[in-house]
Parts: structure tokens; sequence; C-alpha cells
């Protein structure tokens, strides 16, 4: 059974549809009118080996906030949308990313209760027109609507560009990780038989 997750969102800021197939092969098709941004979701479909079709309009004229946010809220909805009831994953995933001078750290669990602990000191406040503080925003949104708890670190790092984008390739691997099928896995992977 494919496990994708497909809707949208419309607001007065924003309007935002997003597709995403965890059984990828990491091919991304992003537009979010918001260029760095594009690519670091770009980091996220092919480091975790997932299909992802994000297509954004938002109030970009103002700032990118409203755009990155929601599409956070829309990605997390889709995400757990796709996993269903979360039978046989494998539930936990983690993985470090180097990049150059920049060590990134993340760690997943599928557990039904969101929740993010984010840990980063970025030295610049923007990488372009991007705003460095939105990356957190974005991954509060997907931990929140998805129900994963998420943490991310960057260990240590110089350049803004490079920490952001460590992140970035450290969430796709850990998803890939925790949303994997485990044979030996039956039913839901917890004790109390929900994820919850």
């Amino acid at each position: 059974m494919a496990r994708i997750g497909s809707l949208s969102r419309k607001t007065r800021e924003t309007e935002v549809k997003v597709t995403w197939n965890l059984d990828g092969t990491g091919r991304a098709a992003v537009m979010t009118g918001v260029p760095f941004f594009d690519h670091m979701l770009d980091q996220i479909a092919r480091h975790g080996l997932t299909d992802l079709d994000v297509r954004a309009v938002g109030d970009v004229e103002i700032d990118a906030h409203h755009t990155v946010e929601d599409t956070g809220i829309v990605m997390g909805q889709a995400l757990r949308l796709a996993l269903g009831d979360a039978r046989g994953i494998c539930r936990y995933g983690s993985a470090f990313v180097p990049f150059d001078e920049t060590l990134a750290f993340c760690a997943i669990d599928v557990s039904g209760r969101p929740f993010l602990v984010f840990d980063a000191a970025f030295p610049s406040p923007k990488v372009g027109d991007f705003d460095s503080e939105l990356v957190e925003e974005f991954f509060r949104a997907v931990a929140f609507n998805a129900g994963i708890t998420l943490h991310l670190k960057v260990h240590y790092g110089k350049n803004t560009h490079h920490m952001i984008e460590a992140l970035f390739k450290a969430f796709g691997r850990a998803l890939d990780a925790a949303t994997q099928l485990d044979p030996r896995v039956t039913g839901v992977p917890s004790t109390k038989g929900t994820l919850v």
C-alpha cells in the first residue's frame, strides 16, 4: 500500500499544496517563492529518499515567515497522513551530517506526541534574503502537525548556510530511518499498542 500524504491549505496569507511519498526515490518538485527554502526542501527529499511535491504561494512581499511556517504545517499534516497508523515502521531514526566545518544532528521519534528541541545558534541572521530564525519555525510546524518528537542540534559550525543545510539533510536522513518498514515489527511499534 502506497504511503502518500496529499493535501492543501488556503488562508488569507498563503495557499500551500503538498504531496509526500515516503517510499520514493528522492525526487523533489518544489516551488514556494522562497529560493533558499526551496533548496532546503529539496535536501529533505534527496537525502530522505522520499518524493516531495510542494507548491506554495504566499505574501512574500511582506516576508517569508507565513510561507515557510504554513508549508511546515501542511508538510507535517501530509507526513501524518502518509504514515497512517504507522504499523511496521522502525519508529526511531537519527543522523549526523557533516557539511565542511559544520556538524549537525537530528533524532526523530514517530511517537504521536509532538515536541521540538532546537539547538542551533546561527552566526548570521540571514542567508541571502532568507531569515535564519525561520528554520526553527519550519521544523516546529512540521513536528507539531506530524505528531513527531524532533530533536535538532548543530554541534558546531561557522557558515550559516552550511549549518542550516546540514540540519535539513540530517532531518531527511533521520526521517527515512524512522519511517522504514521493518518486517520484524508487527503492528504499531509501541508497548501501548498505539502511538499517542
